[in-house]
């Protein structure tokens, strides 16, 4: 599948855009025009940015709070080279005009010198001018679609490669080839349904129909009238939020069953599970990297540290908060990287991302097992892992990769190029910048 026409042209107006904010490249050696430095023994300022309230909230607020918990432990051990981690916490409403004008504030009034935070893609996109306009770095811990090459992002949750493509053809083998598909209207849906439309003829399926419903939006009785007449095998959701407990509710209120007809979701897990009702979430399915069931001495200490600490007040672990706990790993390895290679009060965003090419999180670090950081496209290795909802909101391992897959942020996309550390590099040797 060859990349579109349309799509060179999205990128190449919205990186126009990007240079008309600031003329100045992301470059390793620059200072961001808010001229943040660190010393040795002073606080490392960070930006927390995820919405606590709204609809958002639900996956968002668990996150703002593991990453907490990951800054105690961290600073509890020691710091970073003797240095403190001091988030700086915003809440960004579940508004995308919020997260844009928030990032600002983070990046110019308090100078902080990476951000961690967003859940969507509609919020990435949000910030992300800003990010690279100011030369600062986003650690996005969570699960999307691709398709970028950014060079001020790096991300610790799963791409479409990484989830789907294994989701797909275990529903078609398990419980039959005719589906139906169910999203929130907003591009990490959208754009990975392409993937997972790809993937489904692969495996020989039938698609039935594809339905989108507003970001935050609740009434699902006019979709679930179409999935009955439909009659699929089962439900691909890509419903995030407050939507997605909605959804699950009222398919169970409808009538619907887990055992006839599963909704295989790449959202939904313990957080939302909980939200909804166990009887709710039961016999479903999710592709994550992540559970809270996973039995390794690692996981346990996390989740057992977790529950009992004063973060811990929704019960719960999840693959989006354990993407972002270990985010909070890979920028203390490679900020201590940055450190030992410049000198602390040279170290800048772009260092730190530099630095983080190849961080590896080990058994003994990382919940989900041996993670790291690829060299060129900043995504992660990481191990895709399938589980059903058991009755009492736990989750069951019933299909797991033999070892670490490759992140590919095109993969259905093979014609735009390859994502180097420098750029998405075309055929020609010619590299450009995304800025999304």
């Amino acid at each position: 599948m060859s990349i579109t026409r349309r799509r060179f042209i999205r990128n190449a107006s919205l990186t126009a855009a990007a240079a008309a904010v600031a003329p100045s490249l992301f470059l390793p050696g620059a200072k961001g025009a808010w001229g943040a430095t660190l010393s040795k023994g002073k606080p490392i300022k960070v930006g927390v940015l995820f919405s606590l309230t709204g609809g958002l909230a639900v996956p968002e607020e668990d996150s703002a709070l593991v990453m907490q918990y990951a800054i105690d432990e961290i600073n509890a051990a020691g710091g970073i080279n003797g240095s403190p981690i001091e988030p700086v916490i915003i809440d960004a409403k579940s508004d995308m005009n919020v997260y844009s004008e928030k990032m600002r504030e983070l990046i110019l009034r308090h100078k902080v010198i990476s951000v961690f935070g967003c859940y969507t893609s509609a919020s990435r996109k949000a910030v992300l001018p800003t990010v690279m306009s100011q030369r600062n770095l986003l650690f996005y811990p969570t699960c999307y679609e691709g398709a970028e090459c950014s060079q001020n992002v790096i991300c610790t949750g799963p791409l479409a490669n990484q989830h789907s493509r294994d989701l797909i053809p275990f529903m078609v083998k398990t419980f039959g080839k005719k589906v139906f598909f169910v999203g929130s209207n907003y591009v990490w849906p959208k754009e990975s349904n392409k993937n997972a439309k790809l993937w489904l003829e692969q495996a020989g399926g039938e698609l039935l129909g594809e339905e989108y419903i507003p970001l935050g939006s609740s009434e699902f009785g006019p979709i679930l009238n179409k999935i009955r007449a439909a009659k699929p095998d089962f439900i691909f959701s890509t419903v995030v939020g407050a939507s997605d407990i909605a959804f699950h509710r009222q398919f169970k209120q409808e009538g619907f069953s887990a055992d006839k007809m599963p909704i295989a979701s790449l959202t939904t897990g313990e957080i939302e599970t909980r939200a909804m009702g166990n009887e709710f979430g039961a016999g479903h399915f999710l592709s994550a990297p992540y559970f809270q069931a996973l039995d390794n001495p690692t996981n346990h200490r996390f989740v057992e540290g977790f529950l009992a600490s004063k973060y811990g007040k929704n019960g719960t672990t999840h693959y989006n908060m354990e993407e972002t706990y270990t985010s909070a790993y890979v920028f203390k390895a490679a900020l201590e990287k940055a450190i030992a290679g410049h000198g602390i009060e040279e170290v800048t965003p772009a260092m730190i991302r530099a630095a983080a090419a190849g961080v590896r999180l080990e058994d003994s670090v990382s919940p989900e097992g041996a993670v790291w950081i690829d060299e060129n496209n900043f995504n992660t290795w990481l191990v895709p892992k399938i589980g059903q909802c058991q009755a009492d909101g736990s989750f069951k391992i019933v299909s797991q990769a033999p070892s670490q897959v490759a992140p590919d942020p095109f993969s259905i996309y093979p014609d735009a190029g390859k994502c180097t550390a420098e750029g998405l590099k075309a055929a020609n040797g010619s590299i450009r910048k995304d800025v999304i």
